[in-house]
């Protein structure tokens, strides 16, 4: 990985490693958060719908992510669905470490537009360590240590989403 050249190994190693505990523990709390927004029926349409009703209400969001949001809602049935099935997948890539940097990219805009949707409704911070783990995954390529990225960086060293 360029600009690790000059650390020393060790160094290097333990880098990758902390790198990995993150995308795993970010892993595992998209998958926990699959399971609790399934099981409070945040994905059927009327639970989706009514939650992103609440931050239009209730949030202090920029008028124009509101507009968004409306839309959204209105097409539950679909938004709803789609929501659950990118929170699991991005647990389960992140856990695995396959597809990392675009995925933690992917996870960093999810969790960065949910931040500004729950602006007033909820603890500033509760999203934002998120994001920041979720920004460095991409940027340090956290699935070269344990995760199925470092066999794919060694048989496409040339292809950069690894």
């Amino acid at each position: 990985m360029k600009g690790f050249e000059s650390v020393p190994d060790s160094q290097n190693r333990n880098a990758f490693i902390s790198l990995a505990f993150l995308r795993v523990g970010l892993g595992a709390l998209f998958i926990s958060v699959f399971f609790e927004n399934l099981g409070k029926g945040f994905y059927s349409p009327s639970g989706y719908s009514g939650l992103i009703n609440y931050y239009i209400e209730k949030g202090h969001a920029p008028q124009a992510l509101k507009s968004v949001m409306a839309l959204m809602a209105s097409h539950a049935s679909v938004t709803g669905p789609m929501q659950g099935v990118a929170e699991i997948t991005f647990g389960v890539l992140l856990l695995v470490g396959f597809l990392t940097r675009p995925v933690a990219l992917a996870a960093f805009l999810f969790l960065s537009t949910l931040w500004i949707a729950e602006w007033g409704t909820a603890w500033i911070w509760e999203l934002l360590i998120p994001m920041i783990v979720a920004l460095s995954l991409m940027i340090g390529a956290a699935g070269r240590k344990w995760g199925i990225d470092a066999l794919m960086a060694k048989r496409y060293p040339s292809v950069p989403l690894w």
